[in-house]
């Protein structure tokens, strides 16, 4: 998990995917980017997609803020000594129920749980990581709860 930009709570790494990448290639990147980490998504990495609203979203587009994000499981094959936005967030690794715990967003708590039932279904699995990547452009009804 990485602090928050302004460091109220942790989080898993996510952020908006460009143009040229898929959604696996963007999840790749902003945890590359905010934890300093690389690795390889395996079979069933995709967690799903979750809604929530973003207060640096908002605008004329989504005026509610209204942002998805869709949740992959990382296997962290490198942890590196020095990453882009090393300055601006701390890395710290926790156990599945400290995460739970730490976790600043209920959207992530939901995605780490599905990510536990999964993990709990297969064989043994090395060092595992979430990350997502984050679409603004997708409104999202304001009945459907996040």
């Amino acid at each position: 998990m990485v602090t928050s930009q302004r460091g109220k709570g942790r989080l898993f790494p996510k952020g908006g995917w460009e143009t040229d990448e898929t959604l696996e290639e963007a999840a790749c990147r902003e945890a590359l980017e905010e934890a300093g980490v690389r690795g390889q998504l395996k079979m069933q990495a995709y967690l799903g997609s979750w809604e929530f609203k973003s207060k640096r979203q908002q605008g004329l587009s989504s005026p509610e803020g209204l942002c998805r994000a869709h949740m992959f499981a990382l296997a962290v094959t490198e942890q590196l000594d020095s990453w882009p936005e090393q300055q601006s967030r701390r890395r710290q690794w926790f156990s599945a129920a400290e995460a739970i715990e730490h976790c600043c967003h209920e959207w992530m708590r939901r995605a780490l749980i599905k990510f536990l039932a999964n993990l709990a279904s297969s064989s043994s699995s090395p060092s595992l990581a979430l990350s997502s990547s984050e679409d603004s452009s997708n409104q999202v009804d304001e009945d459907q709860s996040a």
